[in-house]
């Protein structure tokens, strides 16, 4: 029988180390599959907590940290005729839908193209403010509040892959 030497100094058999390596391999086999199982479920209900959550906030004028900026949002996308108080309601309704239809998972297609337009109007700022978002100092921290919605994004798709993947039936 072979003979190997560890880091420590100490010597263990070819067929020693086989069975640790074997008894690892399961082991992250089973974590493995238990990922597979929950990682896009788990991401689902997280992300519809964070749209749920922040989502409720703009309901109640002056408790959204981005209030301004969702209301220059409309502004400037519907050319004015949305304002203030239409746009956070708007704004409100449409978060906590995408939250509702994630936690739930009821309705998740339509949660999902809800968010694609929900995404529109997060990154839109980054378009329509650019000059006030980013400065010789690099980006404010408003321009980092919306540049962090990337990761959202990623798990979006997550979903939507996942969500996808069934046929649509009656």
């Amino acid at each position: 029988m072979s003979s190997t030497t560890l880091v420590s100094g100490r010597g263990t058999s070819a067929g020693g180390l086989d069975a640790v390596l074997d008894r690892a391999n399961r082991a992250q086999s089973v974590l493995q599959r238990f990922f597979e199982r929950t990682a896009a479920p788990t991401l689902q209900v997280a992300l519809g907590l964070v749209f749920l959550v922040f989502g409720f906030l703009k309901l109640f004028p002056g408790v959204s940290p981005v209030e301004g900026l969702v209301t220059r949002t409309w502004e400037s996308l519907t050319f004015g005729i949305v304002g203030a108080p239409w746009a956070m309601v708007a704004t409100a309704t449409l978060e906590v839908f995408v939250g509702l239809t994630f936690v739930t998972g009821v309705f998740v297609r339509v949660g999902l193209a809800a968010l694609a337009v929900t995404f529109v109007g997060i990154f839109s700022p980054l378009v329509f403010f650019a000059g006030e978002l980013f400065t010789a100092a690099g980006p404010t921290l408003t321009a980092q509040y919306i540049l962090k919605d990337v990761v959202l994004v990623g798990a979006a798709m997550v979903i939507a892959a996942k969500a996808l993947k069934r046929s649509i039936d009656r």
